[in-house]
């Protein structure tokens, strides 16, 4: 059984704009990476570089989005940073992300992300707990944005 990481934020907007969050590329630029190409159809890039001199390294190039339901649901292959890329960025499958947006009764929206594919090892259990707090940080990030 592979290993999980799941995060939720109640973000103040609508499950329109919180999907924008994470499928426009300027948005994604303001709390997650540092520059974005995605293109928001099924089969299309899920590619993010944090260090966009260095793409080949610390991005999601070549990752692809799996599944797309506008407003409501988006899945993408997903990548790891430098120091676990010999392991994570040749397996396969990928690590994978599935993140859904449900409206709440206040009129804001639930993110659920569901990181999948962390394997047993020490080493990828070294890189699901990284992950663990780069998306902790991240959605911090996110919620500073849109909550204030």
């Amino acid at each position: 059984m592979d290993e999980i990481i799941h995060l939720y934020e109640e973000l103040k907007c609508s499950p329109a704009e919180a999907f924008k969050m994470f499928t426009e590329n300027k948005k994604l630029a303001i709390w997650l990476t540092e520059e974005a190409d995605v293109d928001p159809k099924v089969g299309g890039s899920y590619e993010l570089f944090w260090n966009p001199d260095d793409r080949q390294y610390d991005s999601t190039i070549g990752c692809k989005i799996t599944a797309l339901v506008p407003d409501r649901l988006i899945s993408f292959e997903w990548k790891g940073p430098k120091q676990y890329s010999h392991f994570m960025n040749e397996a396969d499958p990928l690590t994978h992300v599935t993140v859904s947006f449900i409206p709440t009764d206040k009129g804001n929206t639930e993110v659920h992300l569901v990181n999948s594919g962390y394997r047993k090892s020490d080493e990828w259990q070294e890189a699901r707990q990284w992950f663990v707090n780069m998306w902790k940080f991240a959605f911090s990030e996110l919620a500073k944005e849109i909550n204030g």
